[in-house]
């Protein structure tokens, strides 16, 4: 029997514009709407992020449904890390496998948001890559997702990928 498998990975600038977004199978057909809700996580973000501190764990943000779950991270910048949770794993043989019987517990994506931070510090100290590229322009109030750059760097795209594929719960690295 499958266990619950990583959907989405989306990382959102400070400003509420999404930064890089990346789809797991069999979801990787369905950017439209994997944008609308990590986008429905940021309300969630302002109201948890007055309430605890920094470099925080959120853990469930909300229930999308009985199969998909958004968790998510605040970090010291402002930058959210969010990701869903399909509960249901990949369908063995067509057959739905249902969700996990004891469901899914905040603590068990620690170590994928730990390692997604990573590489996004990791991206952040690279020589090359400047951060106000995507942030929005300056002056602008209202952050738009044309007013920023997504991240394109590969390193940091394949860290994301590794993560998003090797995540099991109870998985450690």
């Amino acid at each position: 029997m499958a266990g619950p498998k990583i959907a989405c990975i989306g990382v959102i600038g400070k400003a509420d514009a999404p930064l890089h977004i990346s789809l797991f199978p069999p979801y990787s057909d369905s950017s439209i709407e994997f944008s609308f809700l990590l986008n429905s996580c940021l309300d969630i973000f302002e109201i948890r992020g007055k309430q605890t501190s920094v470099d925080q764990d959120l853990g469930l943000l909300h229930a999308i449904d009985e199969r998909l779950a958004a968790y998510g991270w605040l970090t010291t910048t402002g930058v959210k890390l969010v990701i869903i949770v399909d509960l249901f794993g990949q369908e063995e043989a067509g057959k739905p496998t249902g969700p996990a019987i004891s469901g899914l517990r905040d603590s068990e994506l620690k170590p994928a948001f730990r390692a997604l931070q990573s590489a996004y510090i990791q991206l952040l100290q690279n020589p090359f890559y400047s951060p106000d590229d995507h942030a929005p322009v300056s002056g602008n109030t209202a952050a738009s997702p044309s007013t920023c750059q997504p991240i394109f760097n590969p390193k940091f795209i394949a860290h994301v990928k590794r993560i998003g594929e090797s995540w099991a719960p109870g998985k450690v690295s």
